[in-house]
């Protein structure tokens, strides 16, 4: 960011806290801010003439930092929340199971299902999908899966996402009595 003796441009639009002063070259401007006791900013470099403003570099600096402060403080990032199931998991464990993703998803975070194939459970992956399925199913009121069941080596998992709140928008189609 250009300010003071670092404007080079020909014209400049010039505005202050109070609104817009004019077009006028960089010395002009220096000198009028320079008259207040304040800085010359360029705020706006693309603009066509540039626009400058006259104010106290610092205190610019500062509300500048303090919005965004205010903009981190209101992003949300999505976590990737993980709940390991079994193959052997009981229905009392599954809803519980349920319940955790609930909060996790109504928090604004992702949900992360697997299931990890031990031993002889490899012999028959396709358990570990049924459950991971049932799962999802479970989850089908507040969740929906973002893509369909990954079966990756020994890894089972599925990826659930808050369910989207589209709402179709379909025509009545009523026959008029002619």
């Amino acid at each position: 960011m250009c300010f003071n003796e670092g404007i080079k441009d020909e014209e400049i639009r010039v505005i202050d806290d109070e609104g817009q002063i004019g077009i006028m070259s960089p010395a002009d401007a220096l000198e009028i801010a320079k008259g207040r006791g304040l800085d010359l900013i360029k705020i706006s470099p693309n603009a066509r003439p540039p626009v400058c403003k006259i104010t106290d570099y610092g205190k610019f600096c500062f509300e500048r930092n303090k919005k965004e402060k205010e903009a981190k403080k209101k992003q949300h990032t999505v976590e990737l929340k993980e709940i390991r199931l079994s193959v052997k998991i009981d229905v009392g464990d599954l809803q519980t199971k349920v319940g955790h993703a609930r909060k996790f998803i109504s928090n604004g975070n992702k949900v992360k299902a697997s299931i990890r194939l031990r031993g002889r459970e490899m012999q028959h992956p396709e358990l570990g999908v049924e459950v991971i399925r049932k799962f999802a199913d479970l989850c089908n009121e507040f969740a929906e899966p973002e893509k369909s069941v990954a079966v990756d080596g020994r890894q089972i998992s599925v990826v659930l996402t808050k369910k989207s709140t589209k709402k179709s928008t379909k025509k009545s189609t009523k026959k008029s009595k002619t």
